[in-house]
C-alpha cells in the first residue's frame, strides 16, 4: 500500500502506487452506496449517482489500454449496474488499473490515441478516481478524504491540465476557495467544484 505521507523530498510517487491508495479509499464507497440512492443528483451536473458510477467504471476499464499504449474507445458507456456483482467488479477493475500503469513503462512515452505523456494520461485516471469518489461520497451523504499522497500527486499536474480542461469543457471555472482551504479543497475547486457550497 501507497504511505499516505507524500514524499518529503518533494519527488513524484509511481502512479501505479497512486492508484492502488485511490482505489482503496474509492472502493468502499461504491460498494456501500445503495440503490435507492441511483437517482440522486452529484456535484456534476450531468451526471445523477448511477450515471456517475457508470461513467467511472467506463474510465476505470478504458485507462487500463492506455496503460499499455493501447487506443481505448469513449465513444459509449455500459450500464454496467445492470450486471451482477457490479460492486465487486468494480473493485476487481481498480486492481486492475493499478497493476496495468505499475507495469515497466507505462509512465514512458506517451499513451494511446490521446497523444499526451503517459504520466499526463495517468493523472488524468487518478484525478476521475480521486474527485468522483469526492462526488459519490457528497451526493450520497458520506464524507470523503482521499489519501494527502495522491492530493501532492495530483496538484501540479492538475493546474497543468486545467486550461485545456476548461476548454474542453471538462472542468468548470476555479471556485474561489477561503484562506483556509486544504490542498484536497483547492484541487476541488481547480476542477470548477465548490467543495464547501454544493448541496445534495
Amino acid at each position: 500500500m501507497t504511505p499516505k505521507t507524500p514524499p518529503a523530498d518533494g519527488s513524484r510517487l509511481p502512479i501505479g502506487d497512486l492508484l492502488r491508495s485511490a482505489a482503496a479509499d474509492a472502493a468502499p464507497l461504491v460498494r456501500d452506496t445503495p440503490d435507492t440512492s441511483f437517482g440522486a443528483p452529484t456535484p456534476c451536473a450531468e451526471y445523477d449517482v448511477r450515471a456517475l458510477l457508470n461513467h467511472l467504471f467506463a474510465v476505470v476499464v478504458s485507462f487500463q489500454d492506455l496503460a499499455a499504449k493501447r487506443s481505448a474507445d469513449f465513444s459509449d458507456t455500459p450500464d454496467r449496474l445492470a450486471e451482477a456483482d457490479w460492486r465487486g467488479r468494480f473493485e476487481e477493475e481498480t486492481g486492475k488499473l493499478a497493476e496495468a500503469w505499475s507495469a515497466p513503462g507505462a509512465e514512458e512515452g506517451t499513451s494511446g490515441s490521446l497523444g499526451l505523456p503517459a504520466r499526463t494520461v495517468g493523472s488524468m485516471v487518478l484525478l476521475d478516481l480521486t474527485v468522483h469518489a469526492w462526488d459519490l461520497a457528497r451526493a450520497t451523504g458520506r464524507t470523503f478524504e482521499p489519501d494527502p499522497a495522491v492530493v501532492a500527486g495530483l496538484a501540479e499536474e492538475v493546474e497543468r491540465m486545467a486550461p485545456m480542461a476548461r476548454q474542453a469543457g471538462v472542468f468548470g471555472e476555479a471556485a474561489e476557495q477561503p484562506a483556509d482551504a486544504t490542498a484536497f479543497e483547492r484541487l476541488l475547486a481547480t476542477t470548477g467544484r465548490d467543495p464547501r457550497g454544493w448541496k445534495a
